[in-house]
């Protein structure tokens, strides 16, 4: 399938329900509304493409820069494609899930993480937590610098009352990822999620909810699912 033909196809899976909750957090026009579901047929025809995701991502509209996550090609994408797509990703559900996910899978997510989160743009630190958190869902703990994540823990610590409003929810899901997928940081991830306690976020005339991550972290040790990874960060 071409640009042009998914475009078409996208046009007409588009929701006007969807539309409207997805502008409320955030998405702007020229977009359609398309549900994830609707999205993962076109997955299944096109499978992995780079070209086609890099392509489909500069068009701007939100349901192909979402598609174009989904389609990437990890091992294809170069650190300038990624830098490209975190800059201009506007919104967070294609900065903190669609970049995010890409680069994590990619050679190039645990440096690009840090490089973002030290960045005063919101929605470049709020992706590069997002692709920490990622990271550490998917990769095995031996490959994992659990040095260098528990620093960034004491970081979380001190300064996330004080960051920005999205910086803020996906430092706080750092948190949460990091007691539940890393075993031997549980302890210390668990102390500080009790330490931060609420994290406020402002979702705008959304109803969503900030996690409270010591209770999240502890549901899932409740479930016995202490440690357990996922196959991979693209959902």
């Amino acid at each position: 399938m071409t640009v042009k033909e998914i475009l078409i196809e996208l046009e007409k899976m588009g929701n006007p329900g969807t539309k409207k909750i997805l502008m409320k957090h955030g998405a702007k026009e020229p977009f359609f509304g398309v549900k994830v579901q609707d999205l993962k047929k076109i997955v299944k025809k096109v499978k992995k493409n780079n070209e086609l995701a890099l392509e489909l991502f500069d068009t701007g509209n939100s349901d192909a820069m979402y598609l174009a996550g989904l389609i990437a090609d990890e091992n294809k994408m170069t650190k300038t494609q990624l830098r490209k797509w975190a800059k201009n990703a506007y919104w967070y559900m294609i900065s903190e899930y669609s970049v995010a996910w890409v680069t994590s899978e990619s050679k190039h997510g645990w440096d690009l993480a840090l490089e973002w989160i030290d960045k005063k743009d919101e929605r470049l630190a709020s992706a590069g937590w997002a692709t920490l958190s990622s990271i550490v869902g998917t990769y095995s703990d031996d490959d994992l610098d659990l040095k260098a994540i528990s620093k960034l823990l004491d970081r979380v610590k001190k300064e996330i009352h004080d960051s920005q409003n999205r910086v803020r929810y996906t430092m706080n899901g750092f948190v949460i990822a990091v007691g539940s997928y890393i075993t031997e940081l549980n302890p210390k991830a668990s102390k500080i999620a009790e330490a931060i306690g609420k994290v406020e976020v402002s979702m705008g005339e959304t109803s969503c909810k900030v996690p409270l991550a010591k209770d999240y972290i502890q549901k899932i040790v409740d479930k016995g699912r202490l440690g357990k990874k996922r196959k991979m960060a693209r959902c």
